[in-house]
């Protein structure tokens, strides 16, 4: 199954090249490092990667 890999416009400032891609697949929603395209993705379901953008949206994370 073939994506369209999406990461931030504001990623890479040097070549853009370290940074977390997005995918979207039926039903589910992976992470991958774009250093490694072919390696090891994180897959979860639209609803939890609804709860993780709204939880940002919130400022529930501290940055630091």
């Amino acid at each position: 199954m073939t994506t369209t890999w999406r990461k931030s416009t504001r990623s890479g400032t040097q070549g853009g090249s370290e940074c977390v891609e997005i995918g979207r697949f039926s039903g589910t929603i992976a992470f991958r490092d774009s250093k490694d395209p072919d390696g090891p993705k994180l897959v979860v379901g639209r609803g939890e990667f609804a709860a993780l953008v709204e939880a940002l949206k919130r400022s529930s994370f501290e940055l630091r």
